[in-house]
């Protein structure tokens, strides 16, 4: 069965364009690139790729935006594979990607997610490493052979600051599309799918073989929000209620490391600077209210 590429798309049509021509550039071509375009202004992007004429090929747009989360869960339903990933359009997967986690799937054929390594690149596709990446680097497991995370040492580990590169992940099919996204989230709907597979009894395995590139710049969701402080907004109520269901299954670390949230804090503190230049008052009242707030 082919390996499902499925990938939402709104944003540059010259990042979109590189993204699916490191699709077509797979060692192993047994696999299907599904492209949910959710009403993108400039339609160039569908045209040019339903112009390859490449049958492995799907393409749809929506008649109006419908948003990150509900695209991304459409990116789930309309997935059939035993594996997928959600391919970010302004990622590169490395050759080898598609053969590497074929690979992986073979080794684990229990697990519910592959993690594979991945390089930092900037809008210009420089290779590049943020404090934000340094951080994710400092949190996430070495793992120069796989290794298996499951249970409440998955949770805490992800939990205590989200190492993980959502767009790289491939995803066992029946399993995710079983749980999906959680309703009425825009920043932590992939770490809330990471936990709701954890605590269905999935595991992630993690490897650190480069396979992807993964993009990293302003124009993302996760980083406006950030200088905004909403994002934090939604990252404390999704913490609170998480500690509330680790403490319901006895995982106490995981619980506190839900409760502390330290890494979130951090992001929030690095941020405050870039609301001051702004002088933004209700982002600044934000963030450092996330930063300093007490735990609950």
């Amino acid at each position: 069965m082919p390996f499902d590429i499925m990938m939402p798309f709104y944003g540059r049509v010259d990042h979109f364009r590189i993204a699916v021509r490191s699709v077509l550039d797979q060692t192993d071509e047994d696999w299907r690139l599904v492209v949910i375009d959710d009403h993108y202004p400039d339609p160039s992007a569908g045209e040019w790729l339903v112009g390859l004429g490449d049958e492995r090929i799907e393409y749809v747009r929506h008649a109006a935006n419908v948003g990150i989360n509900a695209n991304f869960q459409e990116a789930v339903d309309r997935s059939v594979a035993d594996w997928f990933t959600i391919f970010g359009c302004d990622d590169v997967l490395h050759p080898g990607y598609v053969r590497h986690m074929r690979s992986l799937a073979a080794e684990f054929p229990d697990a519910a997610m592959l993690h594979p390594g991945v390089r930092i690149i900037d809008e210009d596709g420089e290779v590049v490493r943020t404090m934000v990446d340094s951080a994710k680097a400092f949190y996430r497991p070495s793992a120069r052979q796989p290794i298996r995370l499951s249970g409440e040492q998955l949770a805490t580990s992800v939990t205590r600051g989200n190492w993980m590169n959502f767009p790289s992940v491939a995803w066992h099919g029946p399993r995710t599309r079983a749980t999906g996204f959680r309703d009425g989230y825009e920043v932590v709907q992939d770490l809330a799918l990471v936990l709701d597979l954890c605590q269905a009894g999935g595991s992630l395995i993690v490897d650190d073989t480069v396979e992807f590139d993964y993009r990293r710049h302003a124009g993302s969701v996760s980083s406006w929000k950030a200088v905004d402080g909403s994002r934090f907004v939604e990252e404390r109520a999704f913490f609170v209620q998480l500690a509330r269901q680790f403490e319901e299954r006895g995982w106490h670390q995981a619980a506190r490391a839900a409760r502390f949230h330290l890494s979130s804090r951090v992001n929030a503190l690095t941020r405050i600077p870039s609301a001051l230049a702004a002088r933004d008052g209700l982002g600044i009242r934000t963030l450092a209210g996330h930063t300093f707030g007490r735990s609950r």
